[in-house]
């Protein structure tokens, strides 16, 4: 008897098939694969190291596991809204903010539609786009900022459909008043979405949160419980838009990707304050302690209202790689940003003061590594 082997072969769509093999972001763990060892301190994935509320954890470990979610979580939706002075119609929950941009691009992106960011931006936005074929136009960073005059001239020279500005951002840190992106608005173009992410606003000051309808058209707010509550890995953001943009989302969902524990710590997190505010008081005070490393070691530290500072190593971007290699080769993970000039500087996350002592004994070292090899060359 003959067996004949027949061979399968997938087909991607062409779209699919011409995008990189790529992700946005390399883990910590694939790193820690790679060198055979644990880093001795994770500070590069702007993650809260001061964890999650105790009513958080204790909430998820009673979570009825066997069971799916809340496909529309309704509790966390309606403590979400009235949180934000809305109603849960104006609430869309997902999975992290990285969720949420996906089903965003998905809704509203065609391929060849143009797409506004910043140049440098957080990579994942970009990712999305580029999944549906949508065609990224970028503007560079003023003064270290994203530039919202010129996203929103881009996005009018363009006829763009969505516009992503993170405020606080990321990688640098730095922030725009509330009261400017309120008046900014009046720039955007007619039909043009703005993409507001908010994911390091409650580590920022006051004044950084804008006072905006959550009726209005030009815009979606996105949040998440990733930062400052502590929750990265349970993936809970939320989005904040009219009832029928969020009604979209229904479209295209998963429905059930929200687990049943998630969703209960993610309501017990908003709901425990006092840890809240002890969080923002450990992220402003290792803040300042991270600035003073850098400082002591002849490097600027960047103003920050997020829970990381942005490092600036004083050179170009080989320059800061070879820091990031020396300090990443010590055990220390960090991360830096992509794009020109910005990736002058290294950016480090807020951790424990163990995590401190770490980063100020490594960093020296790694300085001097860099300033080695580049004599060398």
């Amino acid at each position: 008897m003959r067996y004949v082997m027949l061979m399968t072969q997938y087909r991607l769509t062409p779209l699919a098939a011409s995008l990189p093999s790529t992700v946005p972001f390399v883990g910590p763990e694939t790193q820690e694969r790679v060198q055979g060892s644990q880093f001795a301190a994770r500070l590069g994935a702007n993650e809260s190291v001061f964890g999650p509320s105790p009513r958080a954890m204790e909430a998820m470990a009673a979570a009825q596991q066997w069971m799916y979610g809340d496909p529309e979580s309704f509790e966390l939706r309606s403590a979400l809204a009235a949180h934000h002075s809305v109603t849960p119609e104006h609430i869309i929950v997902g999975e992290g903010i990285d969720g949420l941009l996906g089903y965003l691009v998905r809704l509203m992106i065609a391929p060849g539609d143009p797409v506004i960011t910043s140049d440098g931006a957080y990579p994942t936005f970009n990712y999305h786009v580029a999944g549906y074929g949508g065609i990224l136009h970028t503007v560079p960073y003023l003064d270290d900022r994203e530039d919202v005059t010129a996203l929103f001239k881009k996005a009018s020279e363009k006829d763009a459909k969505l516009v992503y500005l993170a405020n606080p951002d990321n990688p640098m840190g730095s922030w725009h008043a509330g009261e400017k992106i309120t008046k900014a608005l009046d720039m955007l173009p007619q039909g043009c979405l703005l993409i507001l992410d908010e994911a390091y606003i409650e580590c920022a000051q006051n004044e950084v949160v804008p006072a905006l309808n959550a009726d209005d058209p030009r815009l979606i707010r996105m949040r998440t419980f990733s930062k400052a509550y502590g929750l990265a890995g349970a993936r809970v953001g939320y989005a904040i838009g009219t009832p029928d943009l969020i009604a979209a989302f229904g479209k295209v969902r998963n429905h059930f990707g929200m687990n049943r524990a998630a969703q209960a710590g993610a309501l017990a997190a908003l709901q425990d304050a006092g840890w809240l505010a002890h969080v923002q008081g450990q992220i402003a005070t290792t803040r300042d302690r991270i600035a003073q490393i850098a400082t002591h070691n002849g490097l600027l530290p960047l103003p920050s209202a997020a829970n990381f500072v942005a490092i600036d190593c004083g050179r170009d971007g080989t320059f800061a790689k070879a820091v990031l290699d020396g300090l990443v080769a010590r055990g220390i993970f960090v991360r830096m940003p992509f794009a020109t000039p910005q990736n002058r500087c290294i950016r480090v996350s807020c951790g424990t003061p163990a995590d401190m002592d770490a980063f100020a004994a490594a960093l020296p070292k790694a300085l001097n590594d860099a300033k080695s090899g580049l004599t060398r060359a």
